[in-house]
């Protein structure tokens, strides 16, 4: 289990914050602490700000007395209701917040379950509750509670390589988290040399991403779209605009990832552990199916590109354990199209069959690749996946928090 631990000094955003996803339907009030009681059941985020006001009153000093907690068990750990309260309750105890008032909300929204625990620092005598060493606290009590509840341990995960990126799925709906819950971390966090490496493996795991150009109020753009794919590598739902992903998403903040992905990959010699793997996965493997099977178990995916008459044509790496993908060719010539056809594709084909799809001009540097058109072991995997509104809203609460210091 992971617990997140930040701090504000509004009371009304941390609520909001949860009462939104309340709204949608996609949270609910899982129990309270020493919080006024609604005739309806229903608790607004006024009947709840009314329960933390006495003790914010209490002490003005304190510069951010909210405090906002997020408790993350593993996906594969079913919780129910009673379980989740009596986690939460544990918690806080554990922590120093079991006197404190505290509300407690289920979050849905993602198909991890998850905890929200909104409170405040300062106790009924005006008393600010210590933080110090919090975090290494929380840590502490996450790893007993575990134990108490038969969680999957989070440094346990941690060590068996589980990835954390999760297949869209479109039959589940809601596409733009699905969406995003790939695209930002992809972006902001794995080392690629061209968009079409960056294609690849957004189409791993179900998400297509095509360059758009155009023209607005008589001046040129260039910008990228994402959409979800389905298990055939065919587009499902609407197109959706990189902006609505954040910056990081879109196509000047790719060009600068690229960038700084040749940096990484040249400084950390990211090259060496994929290439001393796939060389001898290549010479012992029996066929194709044994070649991407093998790859797996060393946490590395292989996509190849054929063509209609099933001739390879390109082979694109995924490296989840060092978060590299990169094709075949940028390891050398033992690692050509040519290589993987004459030992995996269709025997026979003849050199006007060996032909990629059109490409369209690009600014991405060594955009050779066209979108992929075959996905080879495709795997299924619980994941922790990320919830990005619960990131931006903590970065949101820490830019208050230099805000009010710098004033």
């Amino acid at each position: 289990m992971v617990a997140k631990i930040s701090s504000g000094s509004s009371i009304y955003s941390a609520l909001a914050y949860n009462h939104d996803k309340l709204k949608k339907d996609a949270a609910s009030v899982l129990m309270v602490n020493k919080m006024i009681e609604p005739f309806d059941g229903k608790y607004s985020i006024g009947l709840c700000t009314s329960s933390f006001e006495p003790y914010l009153s209490a002490n003005k000093r304190t510069e951010n007395p909210v405090i906002h907690i997020s408790l993350n068990p593993d996906p594969k750990d079913k919780l129910n209701d009673e379980q989740f309260s009596q986690l939460a309750e544990q918690y806080m105890a554990k922590l120093g917040y079991g006197n404190q008032p505290y509300i407690v909300y289920k979050h849905e929204d993602i198909d991890r379950h998850h905890l929200h625990i909104v409170s405040v620092k300062i106790d009924e005598t005006g008393k600010m509750i210590r933080d110090n060493f919090q975090h290494r606290l929380s840590m502490r009590i996450c790893r007993e509670l575990e134990q108490n509840f038969g969680l999957t341990p989070a440094n346990e995960k941690q060590k068996k390589g589980v990835y954390n990126l999760k297949p869209v799925e479109f039959e589940k709906g809601n596409l733009k988290q699905q969406i995003a819950n790939v695209v930002r971390p992809v972006s902001r966090t794995w080392n690629f040399q061209s968009f079409n490496e960056y294609k690849a493996l957004l189409s791993f795991y179900n998400v297509q991403a095509t360059e758009v150009r155009g023209e607005k109020n008589g001046k040129p753009f260039h910008g990228i779209v994402y959409a979800a794919l389905d298990n055939k590598g065919e587009v499902v739902g609407n197109p959706i605009k990189s902006s609505k992903f954040g910056k990081l998403t879109g196509h000047e903040a790719l060009l600068t990832q690229i960038e700084k992905s040749r940096e990484q990959i040249r400084n950390k010699k990211l090259k060496e552990r994929p290439e001393d793997v796939i060389f001898k996965v290549f010479h012992k493997s029996e066929n194709r199916k044994d070649f991407e099977d093998q790859l797996f178990k060393q946490g590395i995916s292989v996509l190849f590109r054929e063509n209609d008459s099933g001739r390879i044509y390109g082979a694109t790496f995924i490296d989840h354990k060092q978060k590299f993908v990169f094709n075949g060719s940028r390891l050398g010539k033992e690692f050509s199209a040519n290589v993987f056809n004459e030992r995996f594709g269709v025997e026979n084909n003849t050199d006007e069959q060996f032909k990629s799809p059109e490409q369209g001009h690009s600014e991405f540097p060594d955009n050779k690749d066209s979108s992929i058109e075959n996905l080879a072991g495709l795997f299924g995997l619980d994941a922790l996946g990320e919830d990005y509104q619960e990131e931006a809203f903590i970065r949101r609460m820490k830019r208050k928090k230099r805000k009010k210091r710098k004033n």
